[in-house]
């Protein structure tokens, strides 16, 4: 990706590295591409509960209004609700959020009429028009400027897409949802209470500044506490823009991306409901998601982390399940990117349909012991194109001789690199992270040249 957008929009410390100013010439950027390519004449722009969302989006909806493109604005809203309405008002979409990252971070990413994320071709010539000083941008003055208007039905209109995407009727169920503070915190509620479930919400309450804090898809220890205190059916767990799900069964185990999908893959299989028999999933996913689907028929393709990847390779071969193991699952006859909220409704949707609880459903994959270290780099290519690392995985992979496996890769939207291994022994498992853990730090510390 380039120097502003990366797998996932542009991110970084709200008002220091995603100032004002950089969001004012991304949305003046952004919504003259999306006009010369796309003819669009408005964008739907939603947020999350940063505290930066309000100084960015003031910023981002005066650059779209200086070429002339409106604004139809909608407030705290999860992501993939900004994609369902762009593509059903037929306008193009930006949402201001940071995914589940702290709550001093913040980002911005576009959609477009047909509610996807743009393609790469078009994020490379907004960031050409943002970055170069000399870009000549049309100043219409007059009528010419465009206009913003509020949606006040927004909420509404997702919430019945959502609910029509799942079963009709959750009554008797009990149900504790993890809102992380976020996008989510009305919206979830709301569309699991309009089904009938008995809904307990918890971290529900933002306040700018505890999006992701403790809670939500990357914290749901205080959720599996709460499943089992409630004597809950399950636990749903969003991240802060909600395109993301992480479940707790009735028992108060986590259940992952990779087991969502194992769990919803082998029902549609097995109703002829899979589009191409096909499930898309990342390199990250655990060897117990391949091990559960061997011999069922299903077949899986692999790529590259992210979830645009992931949407890339399900266009491409018209797969219609597709996903990540941090539960950004894409159900692509709902929705045109990764859905917290549909996802939750289609596990519930199996639960209901099969009669059984949701432990007995993740039973059908086992998780190999899985590691995974994030070390903070300076330079992110710099190491990985390191030989001594490759030497190094290259060396731990035949050790593991076929029962585990290694991969490390840069974050595509912070200064990490990951470090991820599996193995039946967890010993080796910790020996072989920490090790290569080492190596990589060793090599960000070398003197550059």
């Amino acid at each position: 990706m380039g120097a502003l957008f990366g797998t996932d929009g542009v991110r970084g410390l709200a008002n220091k590295e995603l100032s004002p100013e950089l969001a004012f010439k991304i949305g003046r950027a952004g919504a003259y591409v999306l006009r010369q390519e796309m003819g669009t004449r408005a964008l739907v722009i939603g947020r999350d509960t940063r505290l930066s969302g309000d100084m960015l989006e003031g910023a981002l909806v005066a650059g779209i209004c200086a070429v002339g493109v409106d604004v139809l604005r909608v407030g705290v809203l999860p992501t993939p609700a900004v994609a369902h309405l762009s593509r059903t008002l037929e306008a193009g979409g930006v949402v201001i959020s940071a995914s589940h990252n702290p709550f001093e971070d913040n980002g911005i990413k576009f959609f477009g009429a047909n509610g996807y994320k743009l393609a790469d071709v078009l994020e490379e010539r907004i960031e050409r028009l943002v970055l170069d000083e000399a870009a000549a941008l049309p100043a219409p003055a007059g009528a010419g400027l465009g206009r913003v208007r509020e949606l006040p039905d927004a909420v509404e209109r997702y919430v019945r897409f959502a609910c029509g995407t799942g079963p009709t009727d959750l009554e008797g169920m009990r149900i504790v949802v993890d809102c992380a503070h976020g996008a989510a915190f009305e919206v979830a509620p709301q569309v699991l209470g309009t089904l009938g479930a008995a809904v307990i919400p918890i971290f529900n309450t933002p306040d700018g500044t505890n999006i992701n804090a403790g809670c939500g898809s990357t914290h749901p220890g205080a959720l599996q506490q709460a499943v089992r205190a409630e004597e809950a059916d399950l636990g749903l767990a969003f991240d802060g823009d909600a395109d993301r799900l992480i479940a707790v069964d009735e028992r108060g185990r986590l259940v992952d991306g990779d087991h969502l999908m194992v769990i919803c893959a082998r029902h549609m299989h097995r109703h002829g409901r899979l589009a191409g028999n096909t499930l898309v999933v990342t390199v990250m996913s655990n060897l117990g998601l391949h091990l559960a689907l061997r011999d069922t028929g299903i077949r899986i393709l692999e790529t590259k982390v992210g979830d645009r990847y992931v949407l890339e390779e399900m266009v491409r071969t018209g797969c219609g399940l597709g996903g990540e193991q941090s539960g950004h699952i894409i159900f692509l006859e709902h929705n045109t990117t990764g859905d917290g909220i549909v996802t939750a409704l289609q596990l519930l949707k199996v639960m209901r349909e099969t009669g059984l609880p949701l432990s007995r459903l993740a039973a059908q994959m086992e998780r190999l012991p899985q590691l995974l270290k994030n070390i903070r780099v300076r330079d992110r290519a710099a190491v990985m194109a390191s030989p001594a690392l490759a030497e190094a995985v290259a060396r731990y992979e035949h050790g593991l001789n076929g029962t585990g496996r290694i991969l490390v890769r840069p974050s595509g939207t912070e200064p990490l690199v990951r470090v991820m291994a599996e193995a039946r022994s967890q010993t080796v498992l910790e020996e072989v992270v920490e090790e290569l853990v080492r190596i990589v730090i060793g090599i960000d510390r070398e003197p550059a040249g």
